[in-house]
């Protein structure tokens, strides 16, 4: 059984491993300095941005979710973005991932989000097909502009 905490500044060391493998996945890499200023925030409650660090039976990281609230023009309420969600490899398909989803639902619903949403590659099939079990697909197509 899975279980989910708040991340604290003790598990630096655990979180930067799953971090590191989020990126790997991603194909991406930030510079030391933007990691440490993440780990902060998520580890600051005043700073926006949560954290969570999911743990199997043996007490070992396995997972990790951040998300965020934000105002919103279709809702008097917020909603909540789901940003990062990474389960290692001996974690996937163990249901560690729908519970992080699930971590992230309970906590946007007890605090008043209309929704939570989010964004994956497409060719995230092993994620797509969990995240098309616990949620429905929007539709619309992400775009972005990079500014610096």
């Amino acid at each position: 059984m899975v279980s989910i905490a708040p991340v604290t500044p003790d598990d630096r060391a655990e979180w930067g491993t799953l971090w590191d493998g989020y990126l790997t996945f991603y194909e991406a890499s930030l510079a030391e300095e933007t990691t440490a200023a993440t780990f902060a925030r998520i580890v600051d409650p005043g700073s926006g941005i949560h954290g969570a660090i999911a743990r199997d039976d043996d007490g070992e990281a396995v997972g990790i979710v951040h998300w965020l609230t934000h105002a919103a023009t279709w809702t008097t309420t917020t909603y909540c973005y789901l940003e990062d969600l990474f389960v290692a490899p001996d974690g996937r398909r163990t249901g560690v991932g729908g519970a992080l989803v699930d971590h992230v639902r309970q906590w946007a619903e007890a605090h008043g989000s209309a929704k939570v949403y989010w964004l994956t590659a497409e060719s995230n099939a092993t994620a797509r097909a969990l995240y098309d079990r616990v949620a429905t697909r929007s539709g619309m197509i992400h775009y972005e502009i990079t500014t610096a």
